[in-house]
């Protein structure tokens, strides 16, 4: 058998080009760009913006063209990146970062999603919504690799999607929650009209960070008559992709505190950490009852929020302790609220609750400059959309 000689011209053949844009999507493969190459970023002008890269170089001399794993034809498609330029340049001018391995780890993982993403048919397309506001200081961005991935095996109709954005709206200002909250009311109830995208897919992929009182309300304004699969952000791994594997959560509902007026009532949700008795205001008096949903059997913890399955054993609780509320004190004109809880656990609080049933809910936020909580926003049952 006739060995092929090594290829020593740089021209890579054809179909070695069409083999590695089809398995790119036509997609950079940097970790995190994945600019799209085939029309220009700002003037939306289409052609071929994209560099084909060597992982390993393709002279011996050039950015890892030494490595150990140098293949016998160095344009074989195994050895090739669909890059942008400014991807391109990167890599080469920091090989020792960008190692053979590291790029071929970048390679595997975005023509996995590619193949993945473009077998799906269009019945699992979902609307993405993300509400965005600041939480202390600053707000965190969702990459659009993070929303994609947490989404699976549904994909979205377009990336951000539907942005709510809050962090205009001054958070010293005594109107802040009021003027936040008709905002949110406002971009809600657009989402709903006809031939938007939450219309066309009949699905909602909700991405959502923001101080409670407000998750709490956002929940209250989405409809029921639309599927929502809520997201919750995880810090180890970072991501947004709920777990497929561990011990679900269990949750209990108990009285705190008896109190002497049978029409006031609170309810404390202690889950990401431990609201005491003393961290409520005043106001929350010796007439209160007060009860509390908190985590069985663990203490709680920021990081128990995990599984799917974890969210919704919360709204079967929750939904119970509603109900148990209800006979205990009969119809309640308002339930006073204070959450220890992720987002997801807050939007579900809203969105659960049934007007002409359920109360209206007076919602407190943790103040840290005072050490307990404050009253911060009512949610009345009229207000659901």
């Amino acid at each position: 058998m006739t060995v092929s000689p090594v290829i020593r011209q740089r021209r890579i053949p054809i179909d070695v080009k069409v083999f590695l844009f089809v398995n790119a999507g036509g997609r950079c493969e940097f970790d995190g760009c994945n600019k799209y190459l085939l029309r220009h970023h700002l003037t939306k002008t289409e052609g071929n913006y994209a560099d084909m890269a060597h992982i390993v170089g393709f002279s011996k001399g050039g950015p890892r063209g030494g490595h150990a794993s140098r293949p016998e034809d160095i344009h074989e498609p195994r050895n090739l990146m669909l890059v942008c330029r400014d991807c391109h340049k990167l890599i080469d001018d920091a090989p020792e970062t960008y190692s053979v391995t590291t790029l071929k780890e970048y390679k595997r993982r975005h023509e996995k999603r590619i193949h993945h993403v473009t077998g799906l048919g269009p019945d699992m397309k979902t609307a993405v919504v993300q509400l965005k506001a600041n939480i202390g200081s600053h707000a965190v961005e969702i990459p659009a690799s993070q929303v994609t991935e947490a989404v699976a095996p549904r994909y979205p109709k377009s990336i951000p999607g539907t942005l709510i954005d809050l962090t205009g709206i001054n958070v010293e200002n005594e109107a802040y929650y009021r003027t936040a909250a008709q905002e949110i009311k406002r971009r809600v109830a657009r989402i709903y009209e006809p031939e938007m995208e939450v219309i066309v897919t009949r699905h909602v992929s909700l991405f959502a960070l923001a101080p409670i009182p407000l998750l709490v309300y956002l929940g209250s304004q989405l409809s029921n008559k639309i599927p929502v699969d809520p997201y919750q952000r995880h810090r180890n791994p970072e991501g947004w992709t709920w777990k497929r594997k561990g011990v679900p959560v269990d949750y209990e509902f108990r009285l705190l505190r008896a109190g002497k007026d049978r029409k006031k009532v609170a309810l404390t949700l202690s889950m990401s950490g431990t609201i005491h008795l003393e961290d409520l205001p005043g106001a929350i008096s010796s007439g209160f009852h007060v009860y509390e949903i908190t985590l069985k059997g663990k203490t709680p913890n920021p990081g128990f929020l995990n599984l799917r399955e974890d969210l919704a054993r919360f709204g079967e609780i929750y939904r119970q302790a509603l109900r148990i509320i209800q006979a205990n004190h009969g119809t309640l004109k308002e339930l006073h609220l204070f959450l220890a809880v992720p987002a997801p656990v807050a939007v579900f609080c809203g969105k659960e609750l049934f007007p002409k049933v359920d109360p209206d809910l007076l919602v407190y936020d943790f103040d840290k400059a005072r050490g307990g909580y404050s009253f911060a926003l009512k949610i009345e049952r009229s207000d659901e959309s």
